[in-house]
């Protein structure tokens, strides 16, 4: 085992490969405040890339209720429970990840789902934390009864838990844009990528026979577009670009300011050891002590910069938050002025400029000018 850092732990860990970063990492950043669970994303996903034989039952997007929905079921108790110790201390985790917890001839600690396990992708669908009394009301955050919605795509992760457990070297991180693939041709069908994924985004194709994944939509990645899932949001809850390490980090760079400048967005499971490069900002009405266990130390700070937006004290990340959905190209770099917020392409060229505060407008329910009365005025 090599010794890699993974910034996310604030420490050293163990890997099976030594420490090489991709050239650029794509990153997504995900706002689980604005989710309404349509999945517009799940179905978007599916039509584009999951819709043959055998994949009747992979859902390479999927959103899932918190905290009592799963798909596949049980991932995360069950992926959770391998890890003997999940201790932090400050920002430095003490525990043990995935690699470092893997018995005597395992290279990754993991288990693989069953055909049953997959079989139910809606299962605890809107089903809440809690119960409240009839004439109750939710006046303080956090909630007494809250439940939220959690979207998820393969993380793309700088220290694959996949890739390490292949013993075909069928599975690979492309260097131009750090993107996860599997090289179906070189793919047996082990399923060994399967069990070792500790988010279970590695799905086995019963007509293939061979493991896959969600794919980053790389051919659009590739152009400067964003990824499907993102495109066709509806919340414009969504934004994909590229993440540097917190060392290079730059804040005019939206991932970057996302997560380390503003740090509003976290990663989910960070304990797990893999270096997700899918974040999220925590939604304000579920309990801290449960979002720590799933977001890591650092989301109850990323609770409190978010509810800063709501207050109108940080205008630059609620410009940046307005730029969510508001062009299909990847924004590379972002700016603040005016109450408008500006997004730039990869050259530097304007891609999209948005009001910081969208404007009201006010429609009369008498029309003077035409003399008449507007029957829909909202």
């Amino acid at each position: 085992m090599a010794q890699v850092h993974n910034w996310q732990l604030g420490r050293d860990m163990e890997f099976p490969h030594e420490d090489v970063r991709p050239t650029r990492q794509f990153a997504m950043v995900m706002d689980t405040n604005k989710c309404i669970a349509c999945q517009t994303c799940t179905i978007a996903c599916k039509q584009t890339w999951t819709w043959g034989k055998g994949q009747e039952y992979a859902f390479w997007n999927n959103v899932e209720t918190k905290p009592f929905g799963s798909y596949p079921t049980g991932w995360d108790l069950r992926s959770l429970s391998l890890l003997a110790d999940q201790a932090w201390t400050d920002e430095v985790y003490e525990g043990t990840t995935v690699f470092e917890a893997a018995r005597s001839g395992q290279v990754v600690a993991g288990w693989l789902p069953s055909s049953e396990h997959w079989a139910q992708p809606n299962l605890g669908e809107d089903e809440p934390e809690g119960t409240i009394d009839g004439g109750a009301y939710l006046d303080e955050l956090p909630h007494d009864v809250w439940n939220f919605y959690l979207q998820r795509i393969c993380n793309h992760c700088t220290y694959p838990a996949c890739l390490a457990a292949c013993p075909r070297d069928a599975i690979y991180k492309r260097d131009e844009d750090g993107i996860v693939l599997v090289d179906q041709e070189r793919c047996r069908g082990y399923q060994e990528c399967i069990a070792a994924c500790p988010y279970k985004k590695v799905i086995f194709n019963t007509s293939t026979r061979v493991s896959e994944k969600c794919v980053g939509c790389y051919p659009l990645i590739e152009q400067g577009e964003m990824n499907k899932c993102v495109t066709t949001c509806i919340g414009r809850i969504r934004l994909s670009g590229f993440l540097n390490t917190p060392e290079q980090a730059d804040p005019s760079n939206p991932m970057d300011f996302l997560v380390h400048d503003r740090k509003v967005s976290v990663p989910l499971y960070p304990q797990f050891g893999t270096e997700p490069n899918v974040f999220y900002m925590p939604p304000i009405q579920a309990p801290v002590d449960f979002l720590e266990q799933m977001f890591g130390p650092r989301a109850e700070g990323a609770v409190e910069a978010y509810r800063r937006v709501i207050t109108g004290e940080d205008p630059e990340l609620q410009g940046l938050l307005m730029l969510f959905g508001a062009t299909d190209r990847i924004i590379h770099r972002f700016e603040v002025n005016d109450e408008t917020a500006y997004g730039y392409d990869e050259d530097g060229e304007l891609l999209v400029e948005v009001p910081v505060r969208e404007p009201t407008y006010v429609r009369m329910l008498r029309d003077e000018e035409r003399d008449t009365f507007r029957t829909n005025i909202t």
